[in-house]
């Protein structure tokens, strides 16, 4: 029996911390930019708004691609230019950019063909010959699968007024879902990611950044070190923000949601997806990734049934649990859905997950915990048909087929406890 209250225990705190990242949450959408809102337009000319080069690279068919990027041409902004960034010409990619810059020939689009492999990470590989193509001081990063509404550049730029403030990223929000893999990785960005990115900004002030929307100025990356200082790293996104955070200046979290478009995942690239970035987690937390675990009241609750015995209490109270999970996080959802910025209409419109689908959230929670033990037993990660051994600060190194399994369990705990 002791067992069972230990697991239970373990499972209120997490619903604790749960409840935490919600008022997180809460708190970042309702004042996150308390006292910015509107400045831009009434203190600022239109000659005023910094010139912004958006840098997006491209690979392979995301889903929604082609509204994905269409949604940046109708930006309510003065002067700003988009830069599509591919490695080859016969990336399917290519083509959708192709359209998207005869739709808006107004618009400044340049695409951008470059073979590079100065590192091992392909998006910095990407974005390495975008910046060098950039025209203005002030760039924005921007993930292929992300999509806005037209006053995102005025919603995050107003930060920049600030100069101590170094780098802007976003609140994201997962929408569309046809299929298992996809309503998955949405029901995760809606609560586990949204809830621990503000849960760290707000209560531990640490900033996490996701490269999916990254604003600075281009003199603050160059000073340290630029894209070629993360060009060999699989979190680039995070060591960008860390560096400049160590350089004195202030990384922020806007409340302008941006849009995630998962729409046709498998369960496989789910599985693969968040591995990976578990594997990325631990490598950058060590001991700190064992509170994600800790964190997960639906998967702790459900061990009492594993670890204990399968009888009436444990089975109820894994359910109890289950079903304040649902409710926390559809109440999330609706949070995000009374954020200001989300009642303007994007012209290019695709559904927000069903709510029914939120009764799969405890399903998702067990799945994500069986794969949180995979990191501490594997340090390797295969991306884009490639396999790294991740190290220190996820810093990568080639690893074979041939002598990959020597890392999969034995050199990951060596490794990490030596």
């Amino acid at each position: 029996m002791e067992i069972f209250y230990v697991l239970v225990g373990l499972t209120v705190l997490g619903l604790i911390a749960y409840g935490l990242q919600i008022w997180a949450v809460r708190s970042t959408l309702k004042k996150g930019d308390k006292g910015l809102r509107g400045l831009e337009d009434k203190n600022k000319s239109i000659s005023q708004l910094p010139t912004i080069s958006i840098l997006k690279p491209l690979k392979g068919l995301d889903d929604n691609l082609f509204d994905n990027l269409a949604s940046f041409c109708t930006q309510d902004y003065p002067k700003y230019e988009i830069i599509f960034s591919l490695q080859d010409h016969n990336d399917p990619a290519y083509k959708v950019a192709r359209k998207i810059k005869d739709k808006y020939p107004e618009r400044d689009i340049s695409i951008i063909v470059e073979r590079c492999d100065d590192g091992l990470n392909p998006k910095v590989n990407n974005l390495i010959p975008a910046y060098k193509a950039s025209k203005y001081q002030y760039i924005l990063i921007s993930d292929s699968n992300v999509m806005v509404d037209n006053n995102y550049l005025r919603g995050i730029v107003k930060h920049m007024d600030d100069p101590d403030v170094g780098l802007v990223s976003n609140v994201i929000k997962g929408i569309g879902g046809s299929s298992i893999g996809s309503i998955f990785e949405n029901l995760h960005l809606n609560s586990f990611i949204i809830g621990s990115v503000c849960f760290l900004d707000r209560f531990l002030k640490m900033p996490c950044v996701i490269g999916k929307s990254m604003l600075m100025r281009k003199k603050d990356l160059e000073a340290i070190g630029g894209f070629r200082a993360v060009k060999d790293v699989l979190a680039e996104d995070y060591i960008i923000g860390k560096k400049i955070h160590k350089r004195g200046k202030k990384v922020v979290l806007s409340n302008h949601i941006i849009k995630n478009v998962n729409e046709y995942w498998n369960i496989k690239r789910f599985l693969n997806r968040h591995t990976r970035w578990g594997k990325l987690r631990w490598r950058l937390g060590g001991i700190k990734y064992f509170s994600e675990l800790l964190g997960n009241p639906v998967f702790m609750s459900c061990l009492a049934i594993l670890l204990w015995e399968v009888s009436r209490i444990t089975i109820s109270f894994a359910l109890i649990v289950s079903f304040v999970k649902i409710l926390g996080d559809y109440y999330l959802s609706t949070i995000m859905r009374r954020n200001e910025f989300e009642k303007i209409e994007s012209s290019h419109s695709i559904n927000s997950i069903s709510p029914f689908y939120y009764l799969l959230s405890p399903i998702k929670d067990l799945v994500i915990g069986l794969v949180w033990f995979v990191p501490i037993l594997s340090n390797t990660v295969v991306w884009r048909g490639n396999r790294y051994i991740i190290g220190k600060e996820t810093l990568l190194k080639p690893c074979s087929e041939a002598n990959a399994w020597r890392y999969r369990f034995v050199e990951a705990i060596k490794t990490k406890f030596a």
